[in-house]
């Protein structure tokens, strides 16, 4: 068989098999078909299906046919990361700034301090921490990750429990959107490259210029203008990222997070962002879970998932229930909020993808932290569907 061929079979078994897990299991209460992809992802992974079918492994997923679907889950992530930057609505988060910024400031601050602390545990043994490293960019790397929400998939799951356009939804939002940009900013850090320091400047000097020459283009373009002109302005701000050293999704969060929200029909973007996920988005998590790892010893990388699972829970809720005491919200509703905010998913396998590439973390701890992130979101929805029906009130509390 070409290379084309067998490129048709990988995709084929990309979108066949999760699907037939998703629908035939009815996993969609606990397991989401975005979750069961990533699952299915490292199902086909080097860890298990290439451990148990190598040959057949090796034929499917060789070097060519992967060089080609990293291609697509290249484009489809950036695009994915756009719409999340388009998304943030920091101006509601303003309004409230008092309420916004000790929540979303809690939210985040306190599972970093956790994760840290969970990386400094992992600093004690041997394959966690990545060769070009610095031990305190592994500290704050692996901290933030257990600090992420996943913005997008929180937005998929409050649509599931038919709450993201109550008070409480919009709260949320802007809690995860004010998280959003610290996490992008404290990635910006960890990737900082002290010997292109200059580049790096120069980078977002010029991204400062063409922001605000793109922002004066967009406002005289017609809508249909206006999504074809983001679509190179997302591919030109992702390279200027790559080639500074910071990454290309460093770029994208930028090139989405410069666009205004009101530029596009809100029901357009929705619709965007499924069909991201629903055509180009699986082939993304296909190609990180071929990036998984099982070296370490398989007993080892769940032992560490599980303690950045812990750390990650503990600290988000613990974090927000402070934040529920100082605004003194009602009783149960630090919960829920908690338990909302610590999804992950996307956003932090993206954000792990990113620690990867540069080395900051090993392909063992990329695995964790999958796992990590598959484990939280799935419990996101069990746990607090029986929490708003007990309290169906605070859906419509603003504040």
């Amino acid at each position: 068989m070409n290379t084309t061929e067998i490129f048709l079979i990988a995709m084929t078994i990309i979108f066949t098999v999760p699907w037939l897990i998703w629908r035939l299991g009815r996993t969609d209460y606990y397991a989401p078909l975005v979750v069961v992809q990533i699952i299915t992802g490292i199902l086909l992974g080097p860890g298990i299906l290439g451990k148990v079918f190598p040959d057949y492994y090796g034929f499917v997923f060789n070097p060519a046919v992967v060089q080609s679907l990293n291609g697509i889950a290249w484009w489809a992530v950036m695009l994915f990361v756009m719409i999340a930057g388009v998304e943030l609505d920091l101006r509601k988060a303003w309004a409230h700034r008092r309420e916004s910024g000790i929540t979303a400031g809690l939210a985040l601050g306190t599972p970093l301090l956790f994760g840290c602390l969970a990386a400094a545990l992992l600093l004690g043994f041997d394959g966690w921490m990545g060769r070009q490293a610095q031990t305190w960019q592994f500290v704050v790397g692996v901290g933030m990750a257990c600090a992420v929400t996943a913005l997008p998939i929180l937005i998929l799951l409050m649509e599931k429990l038919d709450i993201l356009r109550q008070p409480i939804g919009q709260r949320i939002l802007r809690y995860a959107s004010l998280d959003d940009i610290a996490i992008w900013g404290v990635l910006a850090l960890i990737l900082m490259d002290w010997e292109r320091i200059g580049r790096q400047g120069a980078f977002l000097v010029a991204f400062s210029v063409a922001a605000w020459g793109f922002h004066r283009l967009m406002v005289r373009l017609a809508e249909r203008d206006r999504w074809y002109i983001a679509l190179i302005w997302l591919a030109a701000v992702a390279f200027g990222a790559d080639w500074a050293g910071l990454h290309f999704m460093v770029g994208a969060f930028l090139a989405g997070a410069s666009m205004e929200a009101e530029w596009f029909d809100q029901e357009k973007m929705d619709l965007l962002r499924h069909h991201v996920l629903l055509v180009i988005m699986p082939v993304f998590f296909l190609s990180t879970g071929l990036r998984t790892n099982w070296e370490v010893g398989g007993a080892a990388v769940f032992v560490a998932a599980g303690l950045l699972l812990v750390a990650s829970i503990a600290g988000k809720l613990l974090g927000v229930q402070l934040a529920g005491r100082i605004l003194k919200w009602e009783a149960g509703e630090a919960g829920i909020i908690g338990w909302l905010l610590q999804t992950k998913a996307l956003i932090m396998i993206i954000f792990a993808n990113i620690l990867l590439d540069k080395q900051i973390i090993t392909s063992e701890t990329f695995t964790a932290l999958l796992l990590m992130a598959v484990a939280s979101t799935m419990l996101t929805v069990p746990v607090v569907a029986p929490r708003l029906a007990r309290l169906p009130s605070l859906i419509r509390r603003s504040a």
